[in-house]
Formats: C-alpha cells, sequence, structure tokens
C-alpha cells in the first residue's frame, strides 16, 4: 500500500537501501542528494520502502507544488524488485491533490493522459569493455580533438576548492544563463563539500600559467556510476579541446570495470554532440507537467 511521508517520518537507511538496490540507481536519489538539494523534501513508498518515489516540493504564495531543482537531473520511481514502470504509473496516480502544480523530470514514461510529457536527453557510455573497444567507437572527429589536445600536454589537477570552480561558471557560461539563483549556487557548493568529505566525488581541472583555473569538472560518484554534473567551459578550454582531454582521461581510468560514465545530457545540440561523440547512447527521461492553478495564477512558475 501506496503512504505518503514527510520529510522527518523518512527513514533514511531503509530509503537509500532501496536507492541503492534498484537496476540502474543516479545519484540524485539518496536522502543525502535530496537533502542538499531539495531541502525538506517528501515521499511516496510502497510496501515499506519496496518501491519508492521522492517528492521535491515546495510552497510559494501559500500554494503547494513540485518542480524538478536546479543541479538535479531526475528522479521517478526506484525499486529492487518491482517493475519501475509499473511503480513509477502507481505512484502518478496515487500524487496528492494539493499539488496545483507538478513540473518534474523522471526516468521513468509514464502512461496518464492528466500530465503533459515531454521526451529529454541524456548520455550514457558503458565503461566494461577494455580502453581500445571503446575509443574505436571514439567519431573520427573525437579522436582528432583527443590528440590534438594532447599536443598541450595539459596537466589534470584536483586543487580546485568548489568555491573556485563556482566562480569559473559564474564568470563565463553563468553569465547567459537565467534560471540558476544564488541559493542554488549555494545548495551546489554544500553538495561539493559534501562529496569531497566523504569520498562521493571529486573535482578536477586544468590550469593555464600563474595557477589560472580555465578548466573544471565535478563529478559525482556512486557505485556503479560516474556522473558529469557540473562542467565549466572558458573560451581558452575550447580552444585546447580540454573538454575531450579530461573525458577521455576519465574513461582510460576506468575502462574495462562495470561503471557506467554519464554524461547528465542537454538540450544544447554542440554538447549533445560532444556527448555522442564518445559512443555513447541516448537514455532518455521525462519532464512531465501538470498545472491544476486558477487563471491568471497558473502563470507563474
Amino acid at each position: 500500500m501506496i503512504i505518503y511521508l514527510n520529510n522527518d517520518e523518512i527513514d533514511r537507511e531503509q530509503w537509500d537501501n532501496c536507492v541503492k538496490l534498484s537496476p540502474r540507481p543516479r545519484p540524485y536519489a539518496y536522502s543525502w542528494y535530496l537533502d542538499i538539494m531539495s531541502p525538506g523534501w517528501e515521499a511516496m513508498i510502497d510496501d515499506d520502502y519496496d518501491s519508492v518515489f521522492p517528492i521535491p516540493c515546495s510552497k510559494k504564495y501559500g500554494i503547494r507544488y513540485i518542480a524538478t531543482p536546479n543541479f538535479l537531473q531526475q528522479l521517478g520511481a526506484f525499486s529492487p524488485d518491482k517493475s519501475q514502470q509499473k511503480a513509477i504509473n502507481e505512484f502518478v496516480d496515487y500524487m496528492p491533490y494539493f499539488f496545483r502544480l507538478i513540473d518534474l523530470s523522471v526516468g521513468q514514461r509514464i502512461d496518464n493522459d492528466r500530465y503533459r510529457v515531454t521526451l529529454k536527453s541524456n548520455y550514457e557510455l558503458d565503461l566494461s569493455k577494455p580502453y581500445d573497444k571503446l575509443r574505436n567507437n571514439f567519431t573520427s572527429h573525437c579522436r582528432r580533438n583527443i590528440d590534438k589536445a594532447a599536443k598541450k600536454k595539459a596537466e589534470i589537477v584536483s586543487d580546485i576548492s568548489p568555491e573556485e570552480l563556482i566562480g569559473l561558471f559564474r564568470n563565463n557560461r553563468g553569465l547567459d544563463i537565467r534560471g540558476i539563483k544564488q541559493c542554488d549556487y549555494q545548495r551546489l557548493n554544500s553538495l561539493m563539500h559534501f562529496c569531497l568529505l566523504n569520498k562521493k566525488g571529486r573535482i578536477l581541472g586544468i590550469r593555464k600559467s600563474k595557477k589560472k583555473l580555465i578548466y573544471g569538472i565535478f563529478l559525482v560518484e556512486i557505485k556503479g556510476r560516474i556522473t558529469m554534473l557540473f562542467v565549466v567551459n572558458t573560451p581558452d578550454s575550447r580552444e585546447k579541446r580540454l573538454g575531450y582531454h579530461i573525458v577521455n582521461e576519465l574513461i582510460m581510468q576506468s575502462a574495462g570495470t562495470r561503471t557506467i560514465l554519464d554524461f547528465a545530457g542537454s538540450s544544447v545540440p554542440s554538447i549533445a554532440s560532444f556527448m555522442e561523440s564518445f559512443g555513447s547512447i541516448n537514455v532518455p527521461f521525462y519532464r512531465i507537467y501538470r498545472n491544476r492553478l486558477p487563471w491568471p495564477v497558473s502563470m507563474f512558475k
């Protein structure tokens, strides 16, 4: 039987165990990730944590709603035993009616006419084969860029703080992106510190002369999956093809292991093309949307 739980009612040990034992788990659904990126999250559970469904809920103007936070790509249903496809449809049918607006990205397709569903792209590379075989699946364009970057002999470093990496982003691509608030950056900063402290992630980068950071990447790492959560390019790094260099190094390090390299997807064609060039495949996820707000409140986001 499905029940709804408030944040303080969730047994985090049982919750994380359910997520960990589910097929192809992602970091976003673990309680530690949700606690940082969606404080106060709530949940639906079925049969004493046999399957779970996290709810990143908020309140604005007295209205309760669900929205996928920044830096949290997708959630959905998680279950070690039950079909996740079946589970998500059961959870979505049970969704409490007091949520007047639902805008949520999930990993499974739903069959429910009450929601508008939009297909989203995520790219993953299975690293179980040896490096040589993985490289054979790189596009010729990708291999040329890797070779070009190798000639620069760029050193990959890890002496990068979360604050430095976020600052690099805000001074580059972050200048053109709307919708990321100060609280989002603060939560990302907290997530980075947590992952570094608890060996659940790394920050890698490349510096120019005089120690100036010109490329950085934050990786979230759980058993069997490396997620490229936050990548920061600059004009210098693009010119030197440093993104190709670092991703190639990550593939070399984990080749031959039961690990998925998760590029975390993008709707930007040039970035999606970069991800695909390493032989990754599109593992789609879905944005589900339902707006039951009265006009003109229905225009609020």
